[in-house]
């Protein structure tokens, strides 16, 4: 389906009238001459790009599910169509997790007939009570002149809607930074999340490494998370302080109506695995592939996407350092990523961003997940980073408001990757994935080494860094546990008692050999990653096969090989060692009777 996005021409800058005045940005003098509210040359607070090609004059249908509307005009609605308007705004909302576009000035039917100015200025009036009756903000994305009758002039508006779901602080979007070492990905978050652009010496970075060895070598080891926030209107919230790392987080994510939380992983080989674990267990939305313009795509490039393309993990690429490199160099360098992109087998579409009406249609919800956006910035002379910002602004999550509800309406499920201990403490980080958890929960913890799961009770809650108290189905969060001698480590799950949850050694998956040297048989061991979950498995069977190649497809019966597991299936799978790499998904699961089974009747009780 064709973005609406596509349709506006930003460059009509002298037959288009600037919509600040619509959004409230613009003031008068005592002359009546007109200025604009701290903002520059925009258009509805959005910055013009370059003229583009020749736009098409009509839209695809009215979609009858999603968070779209298309509307004709809103001028002077009486009381029971404005309560009708009111309800269809907050469905639209909920459909896109508190995000809806309204096409002001377009038929059901996708014709764009326009509005005149007066009709446009009355629509964005009733539209704004709208959104103020749910407490919601608007940002005018783009305009469109259109030609009417007898030369008429007359104009098609786009309005983003925002209003931050009653149960979270803010819009949550989990994105995974991916690529070789030495391509610029911390010193890339590190300009993004402190606001300063970098001195050409790495000094961005620093503020984003975990250790001293990482601040020496310049590389990153570890998996470390960054937060990103943004207001209504598309601004970088605390873009000012990046002189210390111990600014307020709990500032900022208080005053964000949405906020990226970057997994910054390695890049250098030996960390595949760390690498490999946080792409599979923190469950990110999408992952950012950072490539260097100066060096071009190397062998770990392409094995970073690969990885994100066996989990279903939709790409976005940046190409870094085009301040170093040359005009050749940067199209070598995209030449190749297109080749990569389109080799038989993946066949995604590069979309090269080069103004900002590219980078709103690649965040729009409308377009297809095969597109893969590609670019250009410059952590030091800041090219192409206000681009990458748009883009950030108005990408959205990838769950329906149905899937979402459907999660919360199941037994909690909270899988843990990281464990701290405070004080006398301990606090537990990962993602909810399924389920509602609240404040004094008690929960199983488990599995242990005899498949048993103990109770624990949820002391805290935090979110982004600002207590809650409560978690819902797909946010990440940090939680406070109380317990008696409480064993924990990466890949145990928190759970309900009444999911009655059973660990195991042995589970089924229908797996594919993407790549081994010689045959893989009986008896085999290879790292396998299951969601969080990241343990060596023996093969202890093949199904209808003594042996497995590259490129074959088998059933195969795994074990775990130190300790037991909670796995489901469906679960993707993805095993590697060494040059080896394999995928599958697992089909069956062969449950261990815990020791303490009656523990689930008393908590149910």
């Amino acid at each position: 389906m064709d973005s609406f996005l596509g349709l506006f021409d930003p460059s009509l800058e002298n037959e288009t009238r600037d919509l600040d005045e619509i959004n409230g940005n613009v003031c008068r003098d005592d002359n009546g001459h007109r200025g604009s509210m701290g903002r520059r040359g925009t258009l509805g607070g959005v910055r013009r790009g370059p003229k583009v090609a020749v736009l098409p004059d009509q839209l695809p249908s009215e979609p009858q599910e999603g968070n779209i509307e298309y509307k004709l005009k809103l001028v002077n609605p009486n009381h029971e169509r404005f309560k009708r308007l009111v309800s269809q705004m907050q469905w639209r909302l909920r459909e896109g997790l508190g995000e809806a576009i309204y096409e002001i000035g377009v038929e059901d039917s996708g014709i764009l007939l326009g509005l005149t100015q007066e009709e446009l200025e009355a629509s964005m009036v009733t539209l704004r009570r709208m959104a103020r009756q749910l407490g919601a903000s608007l940002t005018v994305i783009r305009e469109k002149n259109i030609a009417g009758i007898n030369g008429q002039n007359r104009k098609a508006a786009e309005v983003l809607v925002r209003k931050v779901p009653d149960d979270q602080y803010s819009i949550e979007l989990r994105m995974a930074v991916l690529g070789n070492s030495d391509v610029g990905k911390s010193t890339l978050l590190g300009v993004l999340t402190r606001g300063e652009l970098d001195n050409g010496r790495g000094c961005a970075r620093l503020n984003v490494f975990r250790h001293r060895h990482e601040v020496c070598s310049g590389k990153t080891s570890s998996i470390s998370l960054q937060l990103m926030g943004f207001d209504s209107q598309g601004n970088v919230i605390d873009q000012t302080c990046s002189r210390s790392r111990d600014y307020d987080d709990e500032d900022m994510c208080s005053q964000s109506t949405k906020i990226i939380n970057f997994i910054d992983l390695a890049g250098d080989q030996k960390y595949l695995k760390t690498t490999v674990f946080g792409l599979s267990g923190y469950c990110p939305h999408y992952a950012v592939l950072v490539v260097s313009a100066f060096s071009g795509v190397a062998p770990v490039t392409e094995e970073h996407l690969s990885l994100a393309r066996a989990l279903d993990v939709p790409i976005v690429i940046v190409v870094t350092k085009t301040d170093l490199a040359s005009p050749l160099q940067t199209h070598t360098t995209i030449t190749d990523l297109k080749r990569v992109l389109t080799q038989p087998g993946y066949k995604r579409v590069p979309l090269l961003i080069q103004n900002e009406d590219d980078a709103i249609t690649a965040g729009s919800t409308q377009l297809d997940s095969s597109v893969v956006p590609i670019f250009r910035v410059s952590s030091v002379t800041g090219d192409g980073l206000a681009l990458l910002k748009k883009f950030l602004f108005v990408l959205p999550p990838r769950i329906s408001n149905k899937e979402r509800e459907k999660l919360e309406q199941e037994p909690a499920e909270f899988q843990i990757d990281e464990v701290f201990h405070v004080d006398s403490s301990v606090v537990v980080g990962g993602l909810l994935t399924r389920g509602v958890i609240t404040l004094g929960t008690t929960l199983l913890l488990g599995p242990m080494d005899n498949c048993s799961f103990v109770p624990v009770t949820v002391a805290s809650i935090h979110r982004n860094k600002v207590p809650c108290r409560v978690v819902c189905a797909g946010q990440s969060a940090s939680l406070g546990l109380r317990g008696s001698h409480l064993y924990l480590r990466k890949g145990m799950k928190l759970t309900t008692a009444e999911a009655r949850p059973r660990a195991c050694f042995y589970f089924q998956a229908r797996t594919h050999v993407l790549h081994h040297a010689s045959r893989i048989c009986r008896g085999y061991q290879a790292t396998v990653h299951i969601g969080n979950v990241r343990q060596t498995a023996v093969v202890e069977g093949i199904l209808g096969s003594r042996s497995l190649y590259t490129d074959d497809r088998a059933s195969v019966i795994f074990r775990f090989l130190r300790q037991p597991e909670m796995i489901h299936t469906g679960a993707r799978l993805l095993f590697r060692q060494g040059t080896t790499k394999g995928i599958g998904k697992v089909i069956q699961v062969f449950p261990e009777e815990p020791d303490n089974v009656d523990i689930y009747n008393g908590l149910v009780r």
